[in-house]
Formats: structure tokens, sequence, C-alpha cells
């Protein structure tokens, strides 16, 4: 289902995860449960995958990890910010220690010139660390390629908050 070469840095981030004893939590908008989808394609994978909170709409990230709708108002839901309350929402309403969040525009439709297509946004939050935000613009690659690439960097995102 997944590219082999996801699926081996799936497998290792599992594995590290698991030594270490850290569990993780995904909220996921633009990638609707890839990254969740492709760690619970590992075996074994239930030792570290806490849960996934796919928050498509603004009102699921609102009720669902409680960010601001005022801050959805005022920076939109692609955004640093929203980003960064996402992940900390998935840390809050889970049992995980290890969150990310993804928000963005895999078009083809939805991108504007403040904010293309292709155009991501990441954080990681760890219980006992800062957050940590990445911006991607991975421009109009389409829709697969973007949330593919999405992934990606979640992934890594993820292997480095260990």
């Amino acid at each position: 289902m997944f590219p082999d070469d996801l699926m081996a840095s799936a497998r290792l981030l599992v594995a590290d995860a698991e030594a270490k004893g850290v569990r993780i939590a995904t909220a996921e908008s633009c990638t609707g449960g890839l990254v969740a989808g492709l760690l619970t394609a590992v075996a074994g994978s239930s030792a570290v995958v806490e849960r996934g909170f796919v928050t498509y709409s603004n009102r699921a990230k609102e009720e669902m990890l409680g960010v601001p709708g005022d801050l959805i108002a005022d920076f939109g839901a692609v955004s640093e910010p929203v980003a960064r309350f996402m992940a900390e929402g998935a840390l809050r309403e889970s049992h995980a220690h290890l969150a990310v969040s993804i928000t963005g525009i895999a078009g083809p439709g939805g991108g504007t010139p403040m904010k293309p297509v292709g155009l991501v946004h990441f954080a990681t939050a760890r219980s006992n660390r800062a957050i940590r935000h990445e911006e991607h613009r991975f421009g109009d690659l389409g829709r697969e390629a973007v949330r593919l690439e999405a992934v990606r960097v979640a992934l890594r995102m993820l292997a480095e908050g260990l």
C-alpha cells in the first residue's frame, strides 16, 4: 500500500520508539490519517501508536484538539500557530509522549498566492520538550505526491523527536 522507503522508515521509527518507551499520537489534516495508517501497517505498532486524530475540518481541529477558533480565523488553518496547537492538543488529548501535526494544501485547488498548493505546516510536541515547527513548500506536485512528501517529513520529525 505504501512505498517501500516509507515502510522501511516506519519500521525503524516503530522499533526506535518501542525501545525508548515512547508512545506516538498524530494530528492530521491534509494527510487524512496517512501517517497513522503507515505506522499501524507495521506489525507490533500497537506498542507505540497511541492514537491518531484526523481533523480535516476547522471544527474538528477546534473540537478534538482544542485549537482556538479565533486562531484559525486570524491565521488560517494552514499556518504555524495552528500546527503548533494541533500538536499540543494531540498530546493533551492522548496518553502519548510525542505528537506530530500536519496541516496543508494538497491541491489541486485551495491555494492562494499567499498560501499556494503544496504549502504544508508541521509541528512535533514532546511532553518534556518545546514544540518544533517546519514549513515546507512542495509545489504543485499533484495531490498524492504532496501528501506522500508530507508523510515523509512527518516520519523524519517523529524520528528526530524520539
